[in-house]
């Protein structure tokens, strides 16, 4: 028996302790070439792991009968975020598979007998402080070691999950016997009906045909109009009316972008991401995290292979862009200034914010940086942060588990009795009672 192991190597050797950002594909040919002399000789399941996870510098598991039996990473993470989707991955039964997170990380998989080889997380770009810190928050890491997740986890080399998913073709073909190609791949994609808890499948179906499928009829081109009403939407943050158009949308004859029907809707879906980030950092939003939102959801859009996926992702994604737009948009027509300050605190949530902070930030006097922001909204500084975080609190209480400590701790309050004080008075009820009420 032999194998031929034929990839492109890379210039630059790399050592067993760091793999060069640039260069995702460093000796790959002399791992495979080790993976199949174990496997010829005396299966080292551990010590292909360890390779593995030094070459990509990206964390790795192996589980026997479901129970992790070795862990290796090049990185000291306080707790692997891995439990958070364990039992979702652990069901992927099929040979090789991979798995996306709400925030666009990915787990790859391999499984051989009673065997699994989990590698991740990764992602194709470094994900942004925010989102590594909600995440930190439903590990219930808080205070430095929630500091040390986040750094450690931005240090966690990105890699796309097409070069993840080619080195686990290799390694399935080694254990299996199995040759398989990314176009063989199944989707295992169980987050895309949580992306939004409020969606429905019927709802987006109905909505979003409007906006992607070719009637048949004579007119051709009508979308100029139409396009420009929905990204004014977006970039006005007016989630109420964008819900309120798409419930009577009109029909939509587009262009032909794809002659068949699956690359058609992806297509569509590439292009009014892009129009939707555009027209979201027109409204305000950070630019780099508006990019970098397109980009995720622009790579995610590759990966499905149904209609009904895209089309959810469509309506998540549009709504996304919008809201994200909202949150820091106040007044019809806020300026520059209103709108970096809501930027400052959207990405600070998770900390004690003074205006001093903000005033430093933006190289304004505390003093000038209120009183312009109280002419312009008509709401003090301080009391507009406060507002902002009992919105998140809102919004942890429906759709998390985590106790009102880990919130209150999470949101940067001195202590959960002044946390729950704060809440009283800005909802007239109490988190345990807020989440009781919207529990039914």
């Amino acid at each position: 028996m032999s194998v031929l192991l034929f990839l492109p190597l890379c210039s630059k050797y790399v050592n067993n302790q760091h793999f060069e950002r640039h260069s995702h594909f460093c000796t790959l040919a002399f791992l495979f070439n080790l993976c199949y002399n174990c496997f010829m000789e005396n299966l080292d399941l551990e010590y292909i792991c360890t390779i593995i996870g030094n070459l990509s510098g990206i964390p790795i598991r192996l589980y026997k009968n479901d129970e992790q039996v070795y862990y290796h990473s090049l990185v000291n993470l306080p707790k692997d975020p891995f439990v958070l989707y364990k039992s979702d991955i652990l069901n992927i039964h099929s040979n090789l598979g991979y798995y996306i997170t709400p925030i666009f990380n990915y787990y790859g998989i391999v499984n051989f007998g009673d065997n699994k080889i989990i590698i991740g997380p990764t992602r194709q770009i470094r994900a942004n402080e925010k989102d590594l810190r909600e995440l930190a928050f439903q590990l219930d890491l808080v205070n430095e070691f929630a500091d040390d997740f986040v750094r450690a986890m931005q240090s966690i080399v990105s890699m796309p999950l097409d070069s993840i998913m080619q080195i686990l073709c290799v390694i399935n073909h080694l254990f299996c016997g199995e040759k398989l190609t990314l176009e063989d791949i199944q989707i295992y994609d169980f987050h895309q009906e949580a992306l939004k808890q409020t969606i429905e499948d019927e709802r987006t179906e109905k909505s979003f045909d409007a906006l992607s499928e070719i009637q048949q009829q004579q007119e051709v081109h009508n979308t100029l109009a139409l396009e420009q009403t929905l990204m004014n939407l977006v970039r006005k943050g007016d989630t109420a009316a964008l819900r309120e158009w798409i419930d009577n949308a009109p029909a939509v004859r587009g262009g032909i972008l794809a002659n068949n029907e699956l690359r058609q809707r992806k297509n569509i879906v590439i292009v009014s991401t892009t129009l939707a980030s555009r027209n979201a950092i027109r409204g305000g939003m950070d630019v780099e995290e508006a990019l970098s939102l397109s980009d995720s959801y622009i790579q995610k859009c590759e990966l499905l292979n149904s209609m009904a996926s895209l089309t959810n992702l469509q309506y998540r994604m549009i709504l996304d862009f919008t809201e994200r737009v909202e949150r820091i948009r106040h007044g019809k027509q806020p300026s520059k200034l209103v709108i970096d300050i809501s930027n400052y605190i959207q990405h600070h949530l998770s900390e004690a914010i003074t205006t001093e902070d903000i005033a430093n930030f933006l190289f304004i006097s505390r003093s000038r940086l209120s009183t312009k922001f109280k002419a312009e909204t008509g709401i003090n500084l301080t009391d507009f942060i406060m507002q902002e975080k009992i919105e998140e609190a809102k919004r942890l209480l429906r759709y998390s588990d985590k106790t009102s400590y880990a919130i209150s701790s999470y949101l940067g309050f001195a202590s959960q009795s002044h946390f729950s004080l704060v809440f009283k008075k800005h909802t007239g009820k109490t988190p345990n009672e807020y989440r009781e009420l919207h529990s039914k």
